[in-house]
């Protein structure tokens, strides 16, 4: 999107300069300031020449005409590419995110959901996610509990981990017989087979042809049908909203209101191609996110991508120690899963 110039060593250490100091103070820069935060064996018309060279070609900006410089949207690009430090999540950062997620680990979709406020809380963004979904999900196992004469509890559990259940109720007595003709069912024509692909058409074709009383077959085909279909499609939860009003002021409510819509939030979630990817300002197909930086990562249960967990917060977030935690953070989500479904 931006042409980008290759640059001197010294514009490097100017350009990483501003953006760390604007990241930390949200003050524009002056040569003085950045000549003293560098430490430089140059002088301070040299340190203005080489910043108004970088403002010149796209990396920074100035607010006001006798003001310092501000990276560019193209300046936080470059400086996440090419210039900052590459580190592991620290300490403090990696517990509290263990700390915040451990007593949901055997519940994937609480979770992600608990993953996404802790996320939040660290980085001070909106956080929004995927619980596990897919094409590739597929039907581990079902159970059927009786809880009464004419009602049952239906268990569906999924590859990825997730656990739904609904109460059935059923026109006849639930006896025996019906019970093993529903697990015969499910073993031949239901376990192994991709969420995605049990419809309530397939169930009552399947009900029809099978030796037993139909009619009994047909609410339970029905609620596996539900059930199904729930795990099948991908959730989308939203976590630290409140935080986009202490970031964007009044622009917080437009951008609220796109969160909550579930395509273009899908799509930004979807559109991630690598195992994390950071979109900086116009980076982003949607309006609402021009002046927003979105940081998506994936996380595998069992091997295969299921997910996704992203922020979305201003252009000046600390990107050195954001982007550690969230990699740290969907990788923990994975593995969590991962045992639970083991176990």
């Amino acid at each position: 999107m931006w042409q980008v110039s290759e640059l001197s060593e010294r514009k490097k250490q100017i350009l990483a300069a501003v953006v760390e100091q604007y990241i930390k103070t949200g003050e524009p820069i002056g040569s003085k300031e950045l000549l003293a935060l560098t430490g430089m064996q140059v002088s301070s018309a040299t340190v203005r020449n080489e910043m108004s060279d970088l403002a010149a070609m796209g990396y920074l900006e100035q607010p006001h005409t006798s003001a310092g410089r501000v990276p560019s949207q193209m300046g936080y690009r470059y400086y996440v590419d090419n210039l900052m430090k590459s580190r592991e999540i620290d300490e403090l950062n990696r517990r509290m995110i263990e700390a915040g997620i451990s007593s949901a680990a055997g519940d994937p979709e609480r979770l992600i959901a608990q993953a996404g406020e802790v996320l939040a809380d660290l980085t001070k963004c909106a956080c929004v996610s995927t619980a596990p979904g897919g094409e590739a999900m597929l039907i581990r196992k079902i159970e059927l509990v009786p809880v009464g004469v004419h009602s049952a509890m239906l268990v569906l559990l999924t590859s990825n981990g997730i656990l739904k259940s609904r109460l059935c109720r059923l026109d006849c007595e639930l006896t025996a017989k019906i019970c093993e003709q529903f697990y015969n069912i499910v073993q031949s024509c239901i376990i192994g087979k991709p969420a995605s692909d049990i419809s309530v058409a397939s169930m009552q074709t399947v009900a029809a042809s099978v030796d037993g009383d139909v009619f009994a077959m047909l609410p339970l085909m029905a609620a596996v049908c539900e059930l199904a279909k729930s795990t099948a499609t991908s959730r989308i939860m939203v976590g630290g909203s409140s935080n986009l009003f202490t970031s964007y002021g009044r622009d917080a409510l437009e951008l609220l209101e796109f969160l909550n819509k579930k395509e273009p939030v899908s799509a930004v979630l979807n559109g991630a191609t690598e195992p994390i990817n950071v979109k900086i300002g116009r980076e982003n197909i949607y309006r609402q996110l021009e002046n927003s930086s979105v940081i998506v990562a994936k996380y595998s249960v069992g091997g295969s991508d299921s997910g996704t967990i992203g922020i979305i917060g201003p252009t000046r977030m600390d990107y050195e120690n954001i982007i550690p935690s969230v990699k740290y953070l969907t990788n923990l989500v994975g593995r969590l899963i991962t045992q639970a479904i083991e176990e």
